[in-house]
This record gives structure tokens, sequence and C-alpha cells, in this order.
């Protein structure tokens, strides 16, 4: 049984005034959202690793830009690439379930049926970095400092979901959740929080909303080895790292470092992989897929290349309208927007035919929503008649049409130019649209990727033949951090990332609390529609309910035109140093090459001997 009932007495048995076990409470080292979790108690090893895996070597990779601090969980800075695996959690999931979480800090979880609270107990001996115990504590201080002075998106899910958190004892800590709140992710959320130490906070007098290249202190398998800001940052094992021998962690961090190089753009950091300075490589450009791949290094098989299977969602990568903008609050105008970009030109030109193009926001999942609405799906609309736009009922959900073989489709050039036509803005003697206030319709794509530049330069063109003016505005990655987070912007490229199995993150995305200052609410969507089916999508109590209410919220969120949605591919496109192995059987939604993947140090002797390697 993964879960088990406690039959301690028929009545209930309180160790304390705040720890009392009833008879039907559930204790388990773990939790599913739905369903039965797939590891039992006693389990030896994760599915997908290799238990025996090679411990020992390096792996490398590249990162875009630059950073400048290495705190991912405030505002202030860049944080440098995987800055935050300094720190663990009370749980952990799995890359073979889209839905369940073990105990990873903690060795068991007790909550009642209706998942109103949740006690955790602590494994013994766990340890931060520095040798110091890791207590509840910790657990309580790093709940408390993320609730007052975390992300604006952990503060506002902290204050809403959660009535309070109370130590039972140095190895046991008890989270009430709210009474007018969905639980059914919340044991997952507070869970899921990283833990920090609270002696090296008070002892060094450490400000949490403070940029720092010093990292906070955590549990984690890796800590800090080298920063060079801008430039490189090294991670290694630590030595003493508590969990090696935890079940969830067999065949796991398998590599003494990491090391993570920085490049300017894209085109210097794959020459830098020609050239060895870093070992492995998840190829997100298509032009250098197709036609880069011919240099020495692979002629001599000393790189792998290959694709490997992708089950996760699409990336919700897009053009990313700021509904903010006022210019941008008539639909007819984002549509015309998202007219003017050629999907099929951009890929059998530019992208040599590798993607597909994102439609849903669940895309590459049976979750999105297709055709007109089902009567599972009218059952959830209907509820929300008052608020949902009369189309949303009986009408298609909306999808870009396709384009035609050329940059400019005169066809939805003619429709984009009916909806401007329609929305107040006509083109001018000059060839502009203006308002009745006599203002342009001035669009301005931010770009801090010279790789993006073959995309958003035709993109632009187009919108220009439609009477925008429109520009291609280039600003480095330090100044994208910052407009993104002051939402300065009118389109951007960003990614409106969903999950198989979404709960309180959907508020954060496209909540009306949160788009005034969460960063990940980049569109600044505020709608009484959406706001109610992600209400109806967290109180869903089957996956069959869950289904059929994500697919309600896809056809809402699309027939809102917040996005003119790019492209995905469903494989990973990589290439390495071959000298790297990974299990036989990889998982569905994460390759795992840091998490589970080993170095052959016979293959690694061979490249370094024949000077493959730097």
């Amino acid at each position: 049984m993964n879960k088990l009932k406690s039959f301690v007495s028929v009545l209930v048995f309180c160790l304390s005034a705040n720890f009392c076990i009833a008879q039907d409470d559930i204790i388990s080292h773990g939790i599913s959202t739905f369903g039965d979790l797939k590891y039992e108690k006693d389990f030896k090893h994760l599915s997908y690793v290799n238990p025996n895996a090679p411990k020992g070597g390096e792996i490398s990779f590249w990162a875009f830009g630059s950073f400048d601090s290495m705190h991912p969980y405030t505002r202030k800075g860049r944080a440098g690439a995987y800055s935050s695996i300094f720190f663990e959690s009370l749980l952990e999931g799995t890359s073979d379930e889209i839905d369940s979480a073990y105990g990873l800090v903690a060795k068991e979880i007790q909550y009642p049926e209706d998942r109103s609270w949740v006690i955790f107990t602590l494994r013994d001996l766990v340890k931060f970095s520095d040798g110091s115990p890791l207590t509840a504590k910790d657990v309580l201080f790093s709940f408390n400092l993320l609730k007052e002075k975390g992300l604006p998106s952990f503060r506002a899910v902290l204050e809403k979901d959660v009535k309070k958190a109370e130590l039972i004892s140095d190895s046991k800590i008890k989270f009430i959740f709210n009474d007018d709140v969905p639980k059914r992710d919340l044991i997952n959320t507070v869970g899921g929080l990283p833990i920090f130490s609270q002696k090296y906070f008070v002892d060094n007098n450490v400000d949490f909303e403070a940029s720092t290249l010093t990292p906070a202190v955590g549990s984690g398998p890796y800590i800090l080895e080298k920063v060079d800001v801008g430039k490189q940052i090294i991670y290694k094992k630590n030595p003493a790292y508590w969990g090696n021998d935890l079940s969830i962690n067999k065949g796991r961090y398998n590599f003494d470092t990491f090391r993570v190089e920085y490049f300017a753009d894209y085109n210097s950091a794959f020459e830098g992989f020609k050239a060895g300075t870093y070992t492995f490589r998840n190829e997100a450009s298509s032009k250098i897929w197709a036609t880069g791949y011919d240099f020495p290094a692979l002629e001599k098989n000393w790189i792998k290349k290959t694709t490997l299977p992708d089950g996760n969602l699409s990336s919700g990568q897009s053009f990313v309208i700021n509904l903010r903008r006022e210019k941008f609050h008539d639909i007819r105008v984002r549509k015309a927007i998202g007219l003017m970009f050629n999907f099929e030109w951009s890929n059998s030109t530019l992208f040599y035919g590798l993607y597909e193009r994102i439609n849903s926001f669940w895309d590459n999942s049976d979750l999105k929503a297709v055709g007109i609405p089902d009567n599972e799906e009218l059952e959830i609309l209907n509820k929300h008649k008052a608020v949902l736009d009369v189309n949303t009922f009986s009408q298609e959900v909306y999808t870009f049409p396709k384009s035609s073989s050329k940059q400019l489709d005169r066809k939805n050039l003619r429709q984009a130019s009916k909806l401007l036509d329609k929305a107040g803005w006509k083109v001018g003697d000059d060839g502009l649209r203006r308002n009745t206030e006599g203002k342009t319709l001035d669009v301005e794509i931010l770009n801090d990727s010279q790789a993006f530049d073959r995309i958003i330069n035709p993109y632009v063109e187009n919108l220009k033949k439609l009477g925008i003016n429109a520009a291609n505005i280039k600003i480095d990655n330090a100044q994208m951090t910052d407009r993104r987070r002051k939402f300065d912007f009118d389109i951007l490229v960003g990614f409106l990332s969903t999950q198989l199995t979404p709960g309180s993150e959907l508020e954060q995305y496209f909540g009306s609390e949160s788009a005034d200052f969460s960063i990940f609410n980049l569109t600044g969507i505020k709608d009484k529609g959406v706001d109610a089916i992600i209400k109806d999508v967290r109180a869903a109590k089957s996956r069959e309910e869950l289904g059929f209410a994500i697919r309600a919220l896809d056809r809402v969120l699309r027939n809102k035109v917040i996005w003119v949605p790019q492209w995905f591919k469903n494989k990973h496109t990589i290439a390495y140093y071959d000298m790297y192995e990974h299990p036989k059987t990889l998982p569905p939604y994460d390759i795992g090459v840091l998490d589970t993947w080993w170095i052959n140090t016979d293959k690694y002797n061979n490249l370094k001997e024949q000077g493959a390697l730097k």
C-alpha cells in the first residue's frame, strides 16, 4: 500500500497540544495528486537510473549573456545558471510521474483525507553543507522568509493558501491551510519550498532581498567551487553530502563537478563547443543543427550528435503581448499583430522544417482544447457564462491560421487590415496607421539575442506592410531582465509554461491578482473568466475532471489572444563529447543529463590524449 492508514487508536491520540493523530490520518513516504504512488515505501532506487553509475569527472554547459548574482530568490540582480541547486526541499518529484512527490529531507508525511493540513517528519542527520544540522526550525525559518521577503509570486501564494506553519519538535513541522482555498496541491507546494540555513542568515546578518555572489548555505549535493562574474561558474559535489545513500538519490548526481561557460551570443557559444571549451550542448538553433555540425571534431567522432524524445509539454514559447499597454486592449489589434507572423514560411526557410507550430498552452499533450467545446467542457464553461465571451461556447477555439510559403501572406494581410480598420487604426498618406488622436501604432519587439534577428526582422517587415510602426529593439540581457521585471515592453519573446498537473502556479501566470507584480504573468492578463476556471482546475478531484477543466481554460486563454505562439519540437536535439553515458531507459519527462548521466573514464582519457578537450 502506498498510503497507510494509521489505526493507532479508535480515539484521537495527542502527543502534544499541537500534534494529534486521528485514526483516519494518512501516513506515507510521499504523495500523489491523483491515484497511487509508483514507488513503494521500501523502493531501492528510481526505475530510470543506473544505481551503479560510476562517480566522478566533469560535465560542462553553456549559458547566454551574463550574471551578477548567485541568489535566485530575489528580484535584484541576474542569477547565475543552476544557482538554486544548493537547496533541497522536504519533498521531491521524479521524472517518470507527473503528479507525485516523495520524501527527500522529510522521511514521512501525515495528512487527513481533505488535505487541510500536513505534518512533515524530517530524516535524521540531515546536514547543511557547512556541517550544521538541518531541523524543522530551518524549515519554518525558510517558509517565513519566503512569505515575508521572497519573490512577490512566492509571497502571494503562501499568503493566500497557508494559514500558518508551526513547530511540533526539532524533527516535525505542521502546515495548516486556509479554509477557503483548494487544497489538492498545497502539500506539494509547501513540500517543494527551498530550505535555507537559519544559522547562516542570523550569524552573518544576511539580507535575503539583496543580490549577492555568495550563495546561502543549503543542504544539496553541490556547492560552489568558483565564480567568475559574467564568465564562468563551477559547482562541485559536496564530499560530505548527507543524502548519498537515500533510495531516491541512488544513481544520481554522478559528476564531481559541472561547469557553466557564459557566451555573449549563440554563434560564439557554438564556436566554444567546437573548440572543446564545454562538452554538452542542447541545440536550440535549428540552423546550426541543420547546417553547422560539419566540423573536424564531429568528423573525428569526438562528438556524438543525436536526438532523444521529449514527453514534456511545449515550452509556451511565444511573442508575449503586454496587455498593460492601452494600444493592445482591443483584441482586434492583437489578432492583427499575430496574423503577420508567418510560421510556415519561417519553419521552411529559417528552421529547416524542424519545428511544429504551438497552438495551445498545453501543446504536446491531450490536454489542449480542440474544435467546439464538448459536453464536459460546456458544463464547466456554462457555470461562468456571466464572465465569458459569447463565442466561447459555440465557436472553434482560436487558432492562428496557416500562412502561405511566401514571407508575406496576402490573405492574412487583408484580414489583419480589416481588423485594424475596425479597431480605429486607419492608414495615412505615409502608410502608417493612426488612431483618432493621430498617434501611430508603434510596436517594439524587445530582443537580447542576435540569433533571433533572422526571425524577428521578417516579422517586423510584415508588420510594417500592415502600416504598423514596428521595430526590432536590440538590448543586452541585463536590460532585458530589468525591463521584464518592470513590465516595460510592448512585445518580447517569453515562455508561458504550464504543467501536466497544474495548480496554484496558474494564478501566477494568468491570474488577475498577479498581473501587477508576478514576473511570471508577463502578459498582465486580468480576466474574471480565466480566474474562475483556474479555480475549477485547482478544485478538480480526478485526472479526468482536471482534463476537462484544463481544456476549458486553454480555450478561454487562446480566445483572448494574449500571445503570438511560436514553435516547439517534441525531441531533444543534443550533441556532446563522446564520453558521457546514460541509463538505457530514459524517463519521459526529463533526459536528466546532470541528474542521471555519468562519465566513462576510458572514453574521457582517449579524447584527452587525442587533443579533443581543453
